[in-house]
């Protein structure tokens, strides 16, 4: 397992399983498969997925096995938009802790940069249950997000979480957050794949020694059929480069992710699929391979808020 030193000097594997989307009944045994059996060292939790409590019981098993301690799994999960308020934060954070049973976070995010209101009380919402107006729209609160990244340093001085990142963050907001930020984050998650690459904002994290999580690697595989287009997996150039290095495109996409230093999260709940994910560190791709995977990129994003909140948050 290849791993990246946060700014906080702490390491951090390079591979995680992610748990968006991951089916009830299943996550929990996805979870225990890949830190027993697949040789995972991270998983990447959110209060928004609604399984914390399936992935808590989970480690509960595993480490009360005596197989696994708690300081060998590297645990992220993030703060949702209706929980921005400073006193919100807190009781945000200790419900996930009781709900994975664990006495601290690795990692808590930001999971994005809006914050909303309590869906009681508003006309309508999406299907997300977030509150919207009459036109459609995200009703948002007035909470800046100064507000709750100060609430957030608090976690850390608290020790219930070690670390403190952010999510879904445009350079602009990460400069606005610099600006006052204690304790700088340690981390952006964002979507990042052949198709989406954002190769600027990469690199200006970089810069800050801002680390880069790259949710949705392998793009978006249920809306792409849903919408009838292309799978990056099944991309022709993305094939050519798999058969060159006898590996699945999917294990070219992960380790297009590791080599860019950026933290990858492929979702699974199958057990063939968790175990071959992290078979990436056998083999490394030529400069020219990157290069030609460069060219794919589309600006594509399969994760955008103007769908659902009709704001255009990556405009």
């Amino acid at each position: 397992m290849e791993t990246i030193i946060l700014n906080t000097g702490v390491s951090m594997p390079s591979i995680g399983l992610g748990t968006w989307k991951s089916e009830p009944k299943k996550v929990g045994q996805a979870v225990e498969y890949a830190l027993l059996e697949a040789g995972y060292r991270h998983i990447d939790c959110a209060a928004i997925y609604l399984n914390e409590k399936e992935i808590g019981a989970a480690f509960k098993k595993v480490f009360a096995s005596g197989k696994m301690k708690r300081e060998d799994v590297f645990v992220t999960s993030k703060l949702w938009n209706t929980e921005h308020a400073k006193e919100d934060v807190v009781m945000a954070c200790k419900k996930t802790l009781v709900d994975l049973r664990l006495d601290y976070l690795d990692l808590y995010l930001m999971h994005w940069g809006v914050a909303t209101p309590p869906k009681e009380g508003s006309i309508q919402s999406n299907a997300r249950g977030e509150p919207l107006d009459a036109s459609g729209s995200l009703i948002t609160a007035k909470v800046p997000v100064r507000e709750t990244w100060e609430a957030m340093e608090e976690l850390v001085n608290a020790g219930l979480v070690r670390a403190i990142g952010v999510a879904n963050f445009t350079a602009p907001m990460l400069i606005d957050l610099l600006s006052y930020a204690h304790i700088p984050p340690a981390m952006n998650q964002i979507e990042l794949h052949p198709y989406n690459q954002q190769s600027r904002l990469v690199k200006f994290c970089h810069a800050r020694n801002i680390t880069v999580t790259a949710y949705s690697p392998l793009g978006a595989p249920g809306k792409v059929r849903a919408q009838n287009g292309q799978l990056i997996i099944d991309d022709e150039v993305i094939s050519v480069i798999a058969n060159k290095y006898k590996k699945s495109s999917v294990q070219v996409l992960i380790r297009w992710g590791i080599q860019r230093k950026t933290i990858v999260i492929p979702k699974s709940v199958t057990p063939e699929r968790i175990k071959s994910n992290m078979d990436v560190f056998d083999f490394a791709l030529s400069q020219e391979d990157m290069n030609v995977i460069a060219r794919l990129d589309k600006k594509q994003r399969y994760v955008d808020p103007a769908e659902w909140w009709k704001i255009p948050y990556f405009d």
